[in-house]
């Protein structure tokens, strides 16, 4: 059994906070992390355990594509073809360099837009369902209500800083939950990387997930990143390791790798004993 000392003072050195000779379970329903993020939350087998600022507003940036991904697992075929609008093809920001015209299948169009962030997809994916961002917006929003996200309000499918579009740490959480309980996104959010391309072949796209956990952090499964100027360096990760599941929401965190890795191993060291450590 790991010396409570020992424990505590590794807690110190992997997450820059001052420690104070307390075992790491004695944080549990608290705030052990500073100002690792302007808010963060931590859920331990869909307990909260950890958390700070949860329910305060803050712009989400492309945490908003689980959102927007959801809405079109639940709506359209996946083998449907979609054919790329010339407004999809002029998002700004991460994007595939999709033109006019191009056709790509739902499925291909959705391992962009989760894997890569890819904004070009990500409208185009709500083009299809809607039949243009527009239209696709108050869906997203009703769905939010539904699911009882009375934190978020959506103003664009990719997580553009705009007026009015907020969420919070607690909100995206629970989106982050459903989106992981649909298994096409769970499989794609799990992947280190891929290959899609338009449906005649003739353009072939390399994609790697933006999330860095995925592959080097044991036991990361998923789930998303995001980032833009308003909203700084946002993460949601999900990790599962021998049976236990770990949930962490990082929004404005600018050393969220580090800052994920050092969390996610004290959340896994509670009511183990064991002190928490690098994979």
């Amino acid at each position: 059994m790991a010396c409570p000392v020992r424990t505590a003072l590794l807690l110190a050195f992997w997450l820059g906070i001052v420690a104070t000779g307390a075992r790491a379970e004695a944080a549990v329903a608290g705030d052990p992390f500073g100002n690792v993020a302007a808010a963060y939350l931590v859920k331990v087998d869909g307990r909260e355990v950890w958390s700070r600022n949860a329910d305060t507003t803050l712009p989400p940036a492309s945490l908003t594509k689980m959102m927007t991904a959801l809405l079109v697992v639940e709506r359209v075929d996946l083998r449907g073809v979609v054919t790329v609008s010339r407004e999809a093809s002029r998002e700004t920001g991460t994007r595939l360099g999709l033109a006019p015209g191009d056709r790509m299948t739902v499925l291909e169009l959705l391992a962009a837009t989760i894997l890569g962030s890819a904004n070009d997809a990500c409208h185009a994916l709500a083009d299809h369902v809607a039949g243009s961002e527009t239209n696709f917006v108050p869906r997203m929003n009703a769905r939010a209500r539904e699911l009882g996200l009375s934190d978020t309000r959506f103003a664009n499918a990719c997580g553009h800083d705009a007026p009015g579009m907020h969420s919070s740490a607690r909100d995206i959480a629970r989106l982050t939950e459903k989106a992981m309980g649909i298994p096409v996104f769970a499989k794609m959010a799990g992947l280190e990387d891929g290959w899609i391309s338009t449906a005649d072949g003739g353009k072939k796209f390399s994609l790697v997930n933006k999330n860095l956990l995925i592959g080097r952090y044991r036991g990361a499964i998923g789930a998303k990143t995001g980032f833009t100027g308003r909203a700084g360096k946002c993460l949601a990760a999900v990790a599962e390791r021998d049976g236990k599941r770990v949930l962490l929401i990082l929004l404005n965190a600018p050393d969220r790798w580090w800052k994920a890795e050092g969390i996610l191993d004290a959340a896994f060291a509670l009511g183990s004993g064991a002190p928490p450590g690098r994979p």
